[in-house]
């Protein structure tokens, strides 16, 4: 009757992946979790969580995720199935394929942008890219 889905091992901690200032990474970062950088990558991220781009943080690539935050800077092609939040202050060249989208005054967002009411399949289990699906 009240059959719940057990929670993963990240969820029960409420932990967030970090990347501080003064880091650079150069490859990949595929995580399950929700992420904070505040460093510069240099290569592609896939999140089923959220991303945080930190005023310090940089990515140069593409990412896929559910939700994003970004103060930083970010030149490459975003994909966020839910909500985008681009804070004043940040930097965004490329791409954009949203569900949501909240830009507030002063963001350089120069991108072209598409907005999809239903975005699914993002990224399935085995961490490969999927096809993008609307409804």
């Amino acid at each position: 009757m009240f059959d719940k889905k057990p929670k993963s091992y990240t969820d029960l901690l409420g932990k967030t992946n970090r990347i501080v200032e003064g880091t650079i990474i150069k490859g990949d970062i595929i995580s399950q979790a929700d992420f904070r950088l505040d460093g510069e990558l240099i290569g592609n991220f896939q999140s089923s969580g959220k991303i945080v781009i930190g005023p310090a943080g940089s990515v140069t690539g593409d990412i896929i995720c559910k939700n994003a935050d970004i103060e930083g800077k970010f030149d490459g092609k975003i994909q966020v199935a839910e909500v985008l939040n681009v804070k004043s202050k940040s930097s965004i060249h490329g791409e954009v394929v949203c569900g949501k989208l909240a830009v507030e005054p002063g963001a350089d967002f120069s991108a072209s942008c598409t907005m999809k009411t239903n975005i699914k399949n993002l990224m399935p289990d085995d961490g490969q890219q999927a096809q993008q699906k609307t409804s």
